[in-house]
């Protein structure tokens, strides 16, 4: 990870006045996703941010996968997250799991009662929620608060044993039920679920909360900065609450900065996995979804993720990042990466007429201009060639530049050619062009010095490769998708052209064989790449538009 990368934010202020003060040696940082789904763009933010620390101060960086909640989490998405992070090149030092320290979690949760800081409530979801109060009304103390130590140790003992119903009972911090922390009045800390778990089997029926295991998994394994997203940060409170009245002599950090937030798409697993599971996209790894898995098969790379999260910004403050600051790192990159290759997506054929059946010749191509080592490869030119049908028009529309009738255009890197006739099937429709060569004009310019306005792309039809070209585009037609009305579900706006399928899409010879992954500019139509569930599935990631870099520019 270059120093570009991980130059400094605010985070790395607090943690270089902490280093200065004295109060840490090592900088230890984590990443705790849940594995109940697949991670998506926004993870990557925080995995950037946790991994980069980490490795700006020469510290260590962990995976912990916060099973603590056994309804939704499987051991499918226990993979996945390793292999993202892998794919991203954020290597943890340690891969960990919530649930190994399950032991720890009851014992502290015993000490907490013995010292009379946490109590057994009967209380249900319901009540729980009336007597909590609101944001200008202090909550009420739970009848159950002032239970004696030794009643609170038998219950929650006979809690561990699965004497009880789910819901029945509750442990609670007993903190303050009128603080103007809402987290902070008396919240569950552990809670009973008849559920395997996906590690533990069937070992517990009793699960602590996120905001009790959370800071003692960061204190039992050293992390000195628990970085994570702005929604945390009224539940810092109740954190160091957790490591103060545990008694930990090694007490990590809290700090927090803004979700990654972006346009025309959804990051709510809730909502993600609704997607896949009403069967509107082709799973988890659908190229339209905002999920790592499906970002990989459209063909973005792990660098272009991390620098759209680098130039997003990394503060406190919320906001909505454009996608198309996400195009636009994925086009800098490829631009000068990404080999050129011709791909005809819709198809027209192109007879000429004054070329011999059977003659194929050889033009050099550049495999890409911002590349001089990149060298040439030869395309072959014969007597039958493919066009794409938009650059022909037999009723052309002014300054029309490319092929009409008695006008002229050049095959890039080949001939100047002029259309002589079209022809049309039953239905009126365009199914050949009868052209002639220039033959003075294979790879120069005319020698009399006309000039020709126009050049196209093409592909010889005897050497084409048949292939099936999805074009991917937004998700949705709505740039917030936190802004729709609540009368409206976000399954309304979803983009009907979203994914556009080519299946008669004819390639250049050079693109036969290539790679699952592998990654091309096809010329004046964008990027794309080889599909990793069917290599004869080519993917587009971008158009070559960027109306990003053109906004900066203004």
């Amino acid at each position: 990870m270059s120093e570009e990368v991980i130059s400094s934010n605010f985070i790395h202020d607090v943690i270089d006045q902490d280093i200065a003060a004295g109060l840490t040696e090592r900088i230890h940082t984590r990443f705790p996703p849940e594995p109940n789904g697949y991670l998506h763009i926004g993870s990557a933010k925080a995995i950037w941010v946790n991994y980069s620390t980490a490795k700006k101060y020469n510290g260590l960086f962990n995976l912990r996968y916060d099973d603590t909640n056994p309804v939704k989490e499987d051991d499918e998405f226990v993979k996945s997250i390793e292999e993202d992070l892998r794919w991203l090149g954020a290597n943890p030092d340690g891969i960990f799991y919530g649930s190994d320290y399950f032991d720890k979690c009851y014992e502290y949760a015993v000490k907490l009662i013995k010292d009379g800081k946490a109590y057994v409530c009967d209380l249900s979801a319901d009540e729980m929620r009336e007597y909590r109060g609101t944001l200008t009304e202090p909550g009420k103390d739970s009848p159950y608060r002032n239970r004696s130590v030794e009643e609170n140790l038998d219950l929650f003992e006979r809690m561990k044993n699965g004497e009880f119903p789910d819901g029945s009972h509750t442990l609670r911090a007993k903190i303050d039920m009128s603080s103007p922390n809402m987290n902070m009045r008396d919240p569950a800390i552990y809670r009973i679920i008849h559920t395997s778990h996906h590690r533990q089997g069937d070992k517990w029926c009793i699960y602590p909360l996120y905001d009790f295991a959370h800071p003692i998994q960061d204190a039992l394994e050293g992390i000195t900065h628990s970085l994570c997203s702005i929604e945390f940060e009224n539940h810092r409170p109740l954190y160091e609450w957790v490591v103060n009245n545990i008694g930990f002599e090694h007490k990590p950090k809290q700090r927090e900065f803004a979700r990654l937030n972006v346009t025309y798409t959804v990051m709510s697993k809730r909502y993600l996995r609704a997607l896949v599971e009403e069967q509107l996209v082709d799973g988890w790894d659908d190229p339209r979804m905002p999920t790592l898995c499906g970002l990989r098969r459209r063909g973005y790379t792990p660098s272009s993720i991390f620098s759209f999260v680098q130039k997003s910004g990394i503060s406190k403050a919320l906001s909505l990042c454009d996608e198309n600051l996400l195009e636009h790192c994925i086009r800098e990159e490829l631009n000068s990466t990404a080999t050129r290759r011709m791909a005809v997506l819709d198809p027209i054929e192109v007879e000429i007429t004054n070329y011999d059946e059977g003659r194929t010749e050889y033009f050099d191509v550049v495999n890409n201009p911002e590349d001089p080592d990149a060298g040439t490869r030869k395309v072959a030119f014969t007597k039958h060639l493919y066009i794409e049908r938009s650059d022909f028009s037999d009723n052309p529309p002014p300054k029309f530049q490319r092929l009409k009738i008695d006008s002229e255009v050049r095959l890039m890197s080949a001939y100047v050619i002029k259309c002589s006739e079209a022809l049309y099937d039953e239905n009126g429709n365009v199914v050949k062009l009868l052209c002639t060569i220039d033959p003075e004009t294979g790879g120069k310019n005319p020698p009399d010095g006309r000039k020709i306005k126009g050049t196209i792309h093409w592909v010889s039809k005897e050497n084409a490769v048949d292939a099936e070209v999805r074009l991917y585009d937004k998700l949705f037609t709505i740039e917030d998708t936190g802004a729709i009305p609540e009368d409206k579900s976000f399954r309304d706006y979803l983009n009907p052209e979203s994914l556009i399928v080519m299946k008669n899409a004819k390639l250049e010879k050079a693109l036969e064989g290539a790679s699952s992954g592998e990654r091309f500019q096809f010329v004046r139509n964008g990027y794309f790449c080889v599909d990793v569930h069917s290599p004869n599935v080519i993917n587009r990631i971008v158009t070559l538009k960027d109306s990003f870099a053109k906004s900066m520019k203004q």
